[in-house]
């Protein structure tokens, strides 16, 4: 089937964005056909940059041009403020339009908290009354939604996927760190993200381990909590173990972070706040061990994955990361956990796999008994748009001059 997203997509800097990417190649690999309707700034095949995110046309702009690429059915990937004003209620008008036009909408909810607060309850209400299907990540999201609004039918949890790829070999002399033991803490400088609770703690454990070394791979994204990034910063390089901590910057493209990733014998996520994390699949995704502050999403992923150890109080940080880090046995067990738990359920050739059920639940079309039949074109094969291949809306006014011509 032809699949149509509105999301965020490389190379903006998004985890969702990131997630767009992953699931729609694993769909095209499943022979189906995927374009992305996107803000300015997306490149990419079949991927059209038309809006900003704070634009009043938002709406319009993304119902005309996505329902002229005669999708089966729209995949919107939700994350608060990525479309419009107060937290994006600019969706919900999009959503109503397709609905209108009969065209079927799957929303994936990336965020749902166990309690909703009065905005988030007000604008997920109609986005799930409306929309054919819902997407969560979690049970217990669900459960949540159920709670508030009904519907439990329509509502479906898929986990994150997670990409099958080997570890970096020689990470670590790549990044000359021989012979040490690697703590990571990666992504972006917020608050929420709680990094400033190992830099404190550091200092213990590396008097407990001298081979032993903090590595911070973080981004700064515009100037967002730059209060929060000047005072972690300045901690951070007034430790009295600076010696042992390695600060790299960087745009960190896939393959670069992969090599980071690959390096760390533990990855810490100290987070206060937040419903899934895409580091979590990073880290799952190279076998690296995890070590995660008890929100019920980490809990719930480690407890599946078989490859996190969940920290209840921020007194037990340093015992537990020096426990991943001085046992040689149980490290290896969660990174073969790691490696099953991808292999057998997280995958994204099975999350692919998983939406497309969903997909089929929400399209009704009167063929009867009919197949949808798909062939990716061979590289090299010439092309021509066509019904089957509708030209992408700013290519048509060439076309048909060349008609006319």
């Amino acid at each position: 089937m032809r699949i149509g997203f509105v999301s965020t997509y490389p190379p903006i800097e998004c985890g969702i964005a990131t997630y767009t990417e992953s699931l729609t190649k694993a769909l095209r690999a499943a022979r189906n056909e995927t374009f992305v309707v996107s803000q300015f700034g997306a490149q990419g095949e079949r991927v059209f940059a038309l809006y900003q995110p704070q634009s009043p046309s938002f709406a319009a702009d993304v119902f005309y041009t996505s329902t002229r690429l005669t999708p089966d059915v729209m995949h919107i990937q939700h994350e608060y403020g990525l479309y419009g004003t107060q937290k994006g209620v600019e969706l919900i008008e999009l959503i109503l339009r397709y609905r209108l036009a009969g065209l079927p909408v799957v929303t994936t909810l990336h965020t749902v908290y166990e309690r909703l607060q009065r905005d988030e309850r007000i604008l997920l209400k109609p986005i799930v009354e409306n929309s054919q299907a819902v997407i969560v990540h979690e049970a217990f999201q669900k459960d949540t939604l159920v709670d508030a609004f009904g519907m439990a039918e329509r509502i479906h949890v898929i986990e994150h996927g997670v990409r099958e790829i080997e570890p970096i070999q020689d990470a670590k002399a790549k990044l000359g760190l021989e012979g040490k033991k690697v703590i990571l803490l990666a992504g972006y400088f917020r608050p929420s993200k709680g990094f400033h609770k190992i830099v404190e703690r550091f200092p213990e454990i590396a008097a407990r381990d001298p081979d032993v070394v903090l590595v911070v791979a973080g981004k700064v994204r515009n100037i967002e909590f730059d209060d929060y990034q000047r005072e972690f910063f300045t901690r951070l390089n007034a430790s009295p173990v600076l010696d042992r901590i390695r600060i790299l910057r960087g745009q960190f493209p896939q393959y670069t972070f992969d090599t980071i990733l690959s390096a760390a014998d533990v990855m810490v996520l100290p987070y206060e706040r937040g419903a899934q994390s895409g580091m979590f699949a990073q880290a799952l995704a190279l076998q690296r061990p995890v070590v995660a502050s008890n929100l019920r999403a980490f809990r719930l992923l480690a407890e599946r994955s078989g490859a996190g150890l969940v920290v209840d109080r921020d007194e037990d940080w340093v015992e537990t990361i020096l426990r991943v880090l001085s046992d040689d046995a149980l490290r290896r067990r969660m990174q073969a956990n790691a490696r099953r738990y991808v292999r057998e359920r997280a995958s994204w050739r099975l999350i692919a796999r998983r939406h497309v059920e969903v997909y089929h639940g929400v399209v009704t079309v009167p063929y009867g008994k009919a197949e949808y039949v798909y062939f990716p074109e061979p590289e090299g094969h010439p092309s021509a748009y066509g019904e089957d291949r509708p030209l992408p809306p700013s290519d048509r006014g060439a076309a048909v001059l060349d008609k006319a011509s």
